[in-house]
């Protein structure tokens, strides 16, 4: 039983005929679902086939590879995946976070040189800002990076990184200056293949997420030419997440709000079918009170979400709203999923059943792009 698709106003037909052909090819890897989760991450093969089909990258400008499309479409493509229940695939993080990292803030030189194959997913895209000992506090990150000659040499550790296994190229937080604070984070550029010094760790057991690769990664005097400074000019690093940022914590939202979408979908057709004590559990007035619930929060989602993504296509969206929209969004995605699970018995439980792999994806939510309680302490900054 399907959710209406409530009109977005921020969705124009293109976006709509994205949305339709991303979810036809999310839903055609659903016979390999259970084997990524097996193996801890998704082919890289069906990277390559989302570059063919236009869903890497299809916010960046033609001319560096991309479709030409804006915001809408990664958040069309976002929507779809969720639609198809594809947790594993970190096209969010490439797409919408690396991607527009180099766009926004790279030389002409790397812009040419890394989007056109991050459209193709010849590269890999990854951030990685976390490390073992820092979370949220990105001004007390250790890993650092010297310059020698015409290079930085590069020692560190980074942890928590999605698409770190498959990523050949890495957007890397660490301090140029160590004397510096905040003006001393640089992002350096990383391409992996073949790096001396570089080494991926295990690739992370989780709660959820199980099909999306999550790993740890290591510098040991990792050289890498200057010129990979993202921008060209070093110390820029914290600015340039500070402006980045919000998109990212946007990009969560929307998936959080497909995921109460689909939750919904399923309990609904769940509880209509199921029957307890010679009925439907449909008939019980605590089934439809709950479903009720959801559907009210669903729809107060969607309607924030389509706000924000229409704020941030016009350049409006700010870090504060975007903090409390992440904030919003992931804890109601989070009471959904528990109360959608309730309603499947026992059968919840059970990861066989879609709901159960939703109810344990959803937890992070709350925690990466910024923990909930982060979100809440950067909003209240501009009260």
């Amino acid at each position: 039983m399907a959710i209406e698709a409530f009109t977005s106003k921020w969705m124009t037909e293109e976006h709509g005929m994205v949305y339709d052909s991303a979810l036809k090819m999310f839903n055609s890897w659903a016979d390999k679902d259970e084997q990524w989760r097996e193996n801890g991450m998704i082919d890289r093969e069906a990277w390559y086939e989302a570059g063919k089909m236009g869903f890497l990258c299809a916010s960046m400008p033609e001319e560096y590879g991309g479709s030409g499309g804006d915001f809408g479409h990664e958040a069309a493509i976002l929507l779809a995946q969720a639609q198809a229940n594809q947790s594993g695939f970190g096209g969010m993080v490439h797409s919408g976070i690396v991607a527009p990292y180099i766009l926004k803030h790279g030389t002409e030189a790397q812009k040419k040189a890394w989007l056109p194959k991050m459209a193709t997913g010849e590269y890999v895209g990854a951030i990685a800002m976390t490390e073992p000992s820092t979370g949220s506090d990105l001004q007390a990150i250790k890993t650092y990076a010297v310059k020698d000659g015409d290079d930085y040499i590069i020692n560190g550790s980074k942890t928590f990184i999605t698409n770190g296994q498959h990523a050949n190229l890495i957007l890397l937080a660490c301090k140029t200056d160590r004397n510096q604070g905040a003006q001393g984070v640089s992002l350096l550029v990383v391409e992996t293949d073949g790096l001396a010094g570089f080494e991926r760790g295990r690739n992370l057991k989780k709660t959820g997420m199980s099909a999306q690769d999550t790993s740890e990664l290591f510098f040991s005097n990792v050289r890498v030419p200057q010129k990979n400074v993202l921008g060209g000019v070093e110390g820029l690093g914290f600015i340039q997440m500070m402006q980045e940022l919000p998109q990212e914590r946007l990009i969560i939202a929307v998936s959080g709000c497909g995921a109460i979408k689909l939750g919904l979908e399923l309990t609904l057709a769940y509880v209509k079918d199921r029957t307890a004590f010679g009925k439907s559990i449909w008939t019980f007035q605590n089934t439809r009170f709950k479903m009720a619930e959801v559907q009210a929060d669903y729809l107060a989602v969607k309607a924030l979400c389509d706000s924000a993504i229409e704020a941030l296509i016009e350049g409006r969206l700010t870090a504060a709203q975007a903090s409390l929209v992440k904030y919003w969004v992931t804890e109601k995605q989070c009471k959904a999923m528990d109360e959608c699970l309730q309603l499947f018995g026992g059968y919840g439980y059970m990861t066989e059943y879609p709901i159960a792999r939703m109810y344990a994806d959803a937890r992070v939510q709350k925690i990466y792009g910024g923990t909930n309680e982060i979100m809440k302490e950067l909003a209240s900054r501009s009260m």
